[in-house]
């Protein structure tokens, strides 16, 4: 690293010490930023001063030392509480904060910070400690593009970033659908390995399985976005009726053995209902169709959560 690439680095406060927040100071401090932490409990940044950090006394101290402030806390309320009686503290710095909340929660944080004169960025980490400051995990951001532009770098000692626009509740969005996806494949997962204990198959056997069958559902991804994207469903190569007839044998097959069949019941009537709408030979991914904003009744795609 040359001298400039040294003196660009922002000073980084990390307010928060559980696994993720010290996982967080660890990055940072590896990456060369000078790095102050504080925790209610200051046992808890001991390890990270031996490593290089700076402990702060205070919040006030900790908000004060760096022009970047990333807060890793269990909820909106705490933030707010710790943050309040320091509020002014905050003016002319940014403000990464990475509390998982809903939308709401982040336009109302992010209203509150930017009424004391600093930038705001709400956070959503889709990483694990051990997949911070590695490819395998990944940060969504929402909020001030400022602050985005300013401390991109910064940002991605954490895990590389992603941008979502300036409405603050934008990254809790997109986090909450990335969790609805990840809960599908999970519950589907869980739901087959009751289903294979009824043949003697344990979970760890079938793992390796469903894993190698999950990867290529993840290759098939673009295509399906791209058939959702353009509204083209008629060159099918999985039809509706195909994968109707599918769902329906796995329920039946889990009623049989006693294993319950809620998990997929959903997907069954969107099916049945999209067959008996005239599009039984479309593509799989017309079920968008009726899971899309418009297709409930809503106004404007994204108006109700946008």
């Amino acid at each position: 690293m040359s001298k400039n690439d040294n003196h660009e680095r922002s000073a980084v406060s990390v307010i928060g010490l559980g696994q993720m927040g010290t996982r967080l100071a660890q990055a940072f401090l590896a990456a060369g930023h000078t790095t102050t932490v504080w925790n209610r409990t200051a046992a808890k940044a001991d390890a990270l001063v031996v490593q290089g950090a700076v402990r702060a006394a205070t919040v006030e101290a900790a908000v004060a030392a760096s022009p970047l402030v990333v807060v890793c806390l269990p909820d909106y309320p705490t933030v707010r509480d710790l943050l309040g009686p320091v509020a002014e503290s905050l003016r002319g710095r940014a403000l990464v904060n990475l509390t998982f909340g809903t939308p709401e929660d982040a336009a109302t944080m992010a209203g509150w910070v930017a009424g004391h004169g600093a930038d705001y960025l709400d956070g959503a980490m889709m990483a694990l400690p051990e997949t911070v400051a590695t490819p395998e995990g990944f940060f969504l951001y929402s909020g001030s593009q400022h602050a985005f532009t300013t401390h991109r770098r910064d940002l991605e000692v954490m895990a590389p970033a992603h941008y979502f626009g300036t409405k603050a509740g934008s990254a809790e969005i997109h986090d909450l659908a990335l969790l609805g996806t990840g809960y599908a494949a999970l519950t589907g997962f869980l739901h087959a390995a009751a289903l294979l204990d009824v043949v003697g198959t344990t979970p760890e056997v079938f793992a390796p399985l469903a894993a190698q069958w999950l990867r290529g559902m993840a290759e098939f991804l673009p295509e399906l976005a791209r058939e959702a994207g353009s509204s083209e469903y008629t060159n099918a190569v999985s039809t509706v009726d195909m994968n109707r007839a599918g769902v329906d044998s796995l329920i039946q097959l889990s009623k049989a053995n006693g294993i319950a069949a809620a998990v997929h019941e959903p997907l069954k009537a969107l099916l049945d209902r999209r067959s008996a709408d005239g599009h039984g030979q479309d593509s799989f991914s017309s079920v968008y169709e009726l899971l899309r904003s418009r297709a409930l009744g809503g106004d404007e795609r994204g108006t109700r959560i946008g």
